[in-house]
């Protein structure tokens, strides 16, 4: 409250000055220390601005093989659970082995972490440059961070309800932008205030310049006047987030023009819908809620306000009823209007005489129409143009600069897979399984370009074209084999790849029947009810459709149910049949194969295509089938991609995914030289067993053997799943299938106990079975090494004896490394001192055999002395006469030669039971996270230890020893 003569008024307080990053505190913690529920953890750094912890970041070891990126994620994950507190302001997190780094918030995986590649915007930073140190540079740079964490920041809500139950879950998903949203949006907001001809007190600084438009030989805005309402192009590539870019930008510049109103234009019903749910979900950033225009009255009357507001129409809205004007509805000046795919036929100038009708439909006479953007400038004079797209504009386009603008930033197919932005999207023609007569073959060829669908009914010869094609494409004969084709091809790539498919139909018609067809030969995939079945049509219909048709028809409801269920991995929707909806910002990140059973070019084409390139879990690449030979316009599709500056291919023949299995391949059988695998493919079930256990010795007896081994399977696998059902790769799926029966059980014996190792736990790609070998029970480490489970204590004399004469030493070897790594895991809870100790005994043995200085059987020994040691361990506190519990604090104090030498094995005895009985005492459950209850014990623990004559030079060590093992044992400690 301010009080000024006799007055109060209130005022607002700022947590943290955005305007001027210099005014905040900004302090880097290294080792802060966590308490949340009894449970002490130190995050390596964390970033406080003005003491709110918004970063938090985990530094792996570089030169340490398993510190990786993943384990970093995976100690984020820990905190998340353990500490969840520390992230109640968090703005993302960063994980780094000190070479790699990636950022990501709360709700991604690891997938959905990215690196940040440019330090200042301009370029992109040198691959000999550490990805930490350009993060830190750009990323963590304070006007950055905080720019970061007020526009770029979204928390989307999904609802999905539990078909058995009925019951709804909502989750959030928090996005963060990456980096090519972040100074693409930053350079579109200076375009768009150039543009405007607004004055900045405070210009962008000029590190907020990505890589130039001009570095890829395309025009940017840069050389445009100022207040010359054309705001610019951001050409990001399909999939590479342009809705959010979108949501970023809207939030931005609503603040920087001080309240404009944001007209967001696509050119049609389904794309404006998916498009307005993206910006309602985030109506946090935009300040307000955006509406959707129902018809051209309530365009004007949304545009008449004063300022504010982002409202949602179709281009199709701004024709004028009659006449070539339209009317002005509103001469502000403070207006900016983003258009979706900016450089699409609609937003033309030019003018066309077409025919006019009456309500009838007959034609009565001809007239003049003009492109959308005339009379979208005729209603908003003074508006501000800003255009976002997928594909690049056409060198012979002269209405999109003519409009927007030049490019502000471009982002192409190349630069969006190198970051992991998108995926790779492969070709694969199956003309030659579907049989199309040669006069279906030329007919393809020569319709015309007119052909996007929608401006058929311009000239009746393509209509009849259109027509021909429609019924040669839709014959019975045909459907009945791209059906069965269909089932065939989507199963194979189920069987090695989960996901999703879609398919293109040309009209209605053929949509209804293919459908028809599928459920014939798989009536299990079909169902009446929206919420159930395995296959559903998504189309509109009208009655004069017919019966066969006119029960596929989905209202924008229904559509959005089942494009929930598309993008639910977990529901079994998995293939759906379109027209037109859903080929362009249809975002389901699992699907992996689309095929195109429809004439389509250009832009449509390449939109299309995109449907498969989302980024999904380790998904290799997607997959695009032609049924109909448009491979042809698709070459054509990329020249023009490619003449607009774009570098990277749209598409990779499926060849080469086949070269690339066959390149791995080879890798792999390398790694088998002298061993005859080949005799597994013939060998009984019993054979087989045995074979892996022998090729599992051969691995492992190579250098590094089963690290290599499992990374270039895994690589295999991968280029397998996009190959198939290639017949090359089917030809190899046996071979392919013995590398990976070898693979998993190696990777029982890794040290995370689970057997599986974090790939496979996130991972898409399926392992090719040999029936063989299938059994319901699940491998565990002593199937993997071909041996029966003990029945007695795995570190009984006997079993050690039988490890010791197996046939497989290096098999042996690792199964009681890992057997020893998890009991002493176990026990390291109970007892801090002793097991850290027995941890590095059994580090140390096998270093020294990797260093060659012991051989399998030495090594084999120095494990056998251990485990002898383990079970000592058990039987001392007996011995001693002491309580687990007791025993632990035993070890605590008697860890040093001094204390041993200084007092009586019964003194220590006795320190421990008494120290024990004075923990217990002075112990709440909560007593961690109270720093007055942990200092009153440090106090007595210290007492305690004078008390006994404990070495003074020792007595802080030992306290803090004890303390740590009060720590973990404190909840059965206090229960007992």
């Amino acid at each position: 409250m301010l009080h000024q003569v006799g007055k109060q008024r209130g005022d607002l307080v700022w947590l943290i000055d955005f305007n001027t990053p210099e005014n905040n505190d900004f302090i880097v913690a290294n080792q802060f220390t966590v308490v949340e529920d009894g449970v002490n953890k130190r995050p390596d750094v964390i970033l406080f601005v003005n003491g709110i912890p918004l970063v938090v970041i985990e530094l792996k070891n570089a030169a340490d093989e398993n510190a990786t990126i993943k384990s970093a994620f995976r100690q984020i994950e820990t905190y998340k659970a353990v500490i969840p507190s520390l992230f109640t302001y968090n703005a993302f997190t960063i994980i780094t082995d000190g070479l790699e780094a990636r950022a990501g918030t709360l709700s991604s995986g690891m997938s959905r972490f990215m690196a940040w590649k440019s330090a200042d915007g301009k370029e992109e930073a040198s691959h000999l440059v550490s990805q930490m140190e350009t993060l830190i540079n750009g990323m963590l740079k304070k006007e950055t961070l905080l720019d970061l964490v007020r526009h770029f920041i979204v928390f989307e809500k999904s609802k999905k309800e539990d078909a058995k139950t009925g019951v709804t879950t909502i989750s959030t998903v928090k996005k963060l932008a990456a980096y090519h949203q972040y100074y693409a949006v930053n350079r579109a907001v200076e375009s768009a205030m150039r543009a405007t001809g607004y004055t900045v007190e405070r210009e962008t600084p000029t590190s907020m310049v990505m890589e130039s438009p001009e570095s890829y030989g395309v025009a940017g805005v840069k050389s445009q006047p100022k207040g010359d309402r054309k705001g610019g192009v951001v050409w990001h590539t399909q999939g590479s987030g342009k809705s959010l870019s979108m949501v970023f930008f809207t939030g931005k510049i609503v603040l920087a023009l001080d309240n404009p109103t944001v007209v967001v234009i696509t050119d049609r019903n389904d794309l404006d819908d998916q498009l307005f749910d993206t910006f309602a979900s985030s109506t946090q950033l935009l300040r307000q809620e955006p509406k959707q225009i129902e018809n051209r009255n309530d365009l004007k009357e949304k545009l008449k306000v004063a300022s504010g507001g982002v409202i949602f129409t179709t281009i199709q809205k701004f024709s004028p009823e009659e006449g070539n004007v339209y009317e002005t509805l509103s001469a502000r000046e403070n207006i900016v209007v983003i258009a979706d795919e900016a450089h699409r036929t609609q937003y033309g100038f030019k003018a066309k005489t077409v025919d006019d009708k009456d309500e009838h439909g007959n034609v009565i006479g001809k007239k003049t129409v003009y492109g959308f953007a005339k009379y979208m400038r005729d209603a908003l004079p003074n508006a501000t143009y800003i255009g976002f797209t997928g594909t690049p504009i056409e060198n012979t386009d002269v209405n999109t600069p003519a409009v927007f603008g030049n490019y502000i930033d471009v982002y192409d197919i190349a630069q969006a897979v190198e970051d992991g932005a998108t995926v790779r999207i492969y070709y694969e023609s199956r003309l030659a399984k579907v049989n199309l007569n040669e006069e279906g073959k030329k007919l393809v060829e020569e319709l015309d370009d007119e052909l996007d669908g929608e401006e058929l009914t311009e000239t009746q010869k393509a209509k009849a074209k259109w027509t021909q094609l429609e019924a040669l494409i839709g014959s019975e004969n045909r459907i009945k084999n791209v059906a069965n084709d269909i089932i065939q091809h989507f199963g194979q790539r189920q069987e090695v790849f989960e996901g999703k498919g879609m398919i293109v139909a040309m009209s209605r018609r053929i949509a209804a029947n293919l459908y028809a067809e599928i459920i014939k030969l798989k009536p299990e995939w079909h169902s009446d009810d929206l919420d159930k079945g395995d296959i559903k049509v998504v189309m509109t219909s009208s009655s004069s459709d017919g019966p066969k048709i006119a029960k596929h028809h989905t209202t924008k409801q229904q559509r959005r149910t089942l494009a929930d269920r598309m993008k639910d991995p977990d529901d079994e929707l998995k293939l759906v049949i379109v027209r037109d909806m859903w080929l362009t910002g249809f975002d389901a990140p699992s699907m992996h194969t689309l095929y195109i059973d429809k004439p389509m070019k250009g832009h449509n084409l390449m939109q299309a295509i995109a449907r498969v390139n989302r980024v999904y879990k380790d998904k290799p690449g997607g997959l695009v089938v032609d049924y109909l030979g448009i491979a042809s316009d698709l070459k054509k599709a990329l020249s023009f991609y490619s003449d607009a500056g774009g570098k990277g291919d749209p598409t990779i023949a499926q060849d080469q995914a086949v070269e690339l299995m066959l390149e791995k391949l080879e890798v792999v059988s390398q790694m088998y030289s002298g061993f005859p695998y080949e005799d597994y493919f013939q060998a009984e079930t019993g054979q087989k067993l045995s074979m892996i256990l022998a090729a599992e010795e051969h691995i492992l007896g190579l250098e590094d053997g089963k690290k290599r081994y499992i990374n270039e399977v895994t690589a295999l696998s991968k280029a397998f799943a996009i190959a198939v059902p290639h017949e090359q790769a089917m030809d190899v799926k046996d071979e392919v299938s013995f590398f990976q029966a070898v693979k998993a059980r190696l990777a029982k014996f890794d040290g995370t106990g689970s057997g599986r190792t974090d790939e496979e736990i996130e991972t898409t790609i399926r392992q090719v079975i040999d029936q063989a070998l299938v059994s319901e029970q699940v491998i565990d480490v002593f199937d993997a090494a071909g041996i029966k489970k003990p029945d007695i204590s795995i570190l009984s004399e006997d079993f050690l004896m039988e490890l010791k004469g197996m046939e497989h030493k290096n098999v042996a070897l690792e199964v009681l490394k890992k057997l020893l790594n998890d009991e002493i895991k176990a026990r390291s809870k109970k007892n801090l001192v002793k097991s850290k100790s027995l941890k590095e005994m059994l580090e140390n043995s096998i270093k020294k055999y990797h260093n060659k200085i012991l051989t399998a059987a030495e090594v084999m020994d120095e494990l056998i002395k251990l485990s002898k040691e383990i079970v000592n361990m058990d039987s001392e506190a007996k011995k001693l006469g002491l309580t687990d519990f007791e025993y632990a604090f035993y070890t605590a104090v008697s860890n040093n030669d001094s204390a041993k030498q200084l007092m009586q094995q019964d003194k220590l005895r006795e320190l421990a039971v008494i120290l024990t009985e004075r923990v217990k005492q002075n112990a709440s459950i909560d007593w961690t996270i109270k720093e007055s209850v942990r200092a009153k014990l440090k106090v007595i623990i210290k007492r305690t230890l004078r008390q006994y004559g404990y070495p003074p030079d020792m007595q802080k060590l030992a306290t803090e020893t004890v303390l740590k093992q009060a720590e973990m044992i404190v909840k059965e400690l206090t229960a007992t």
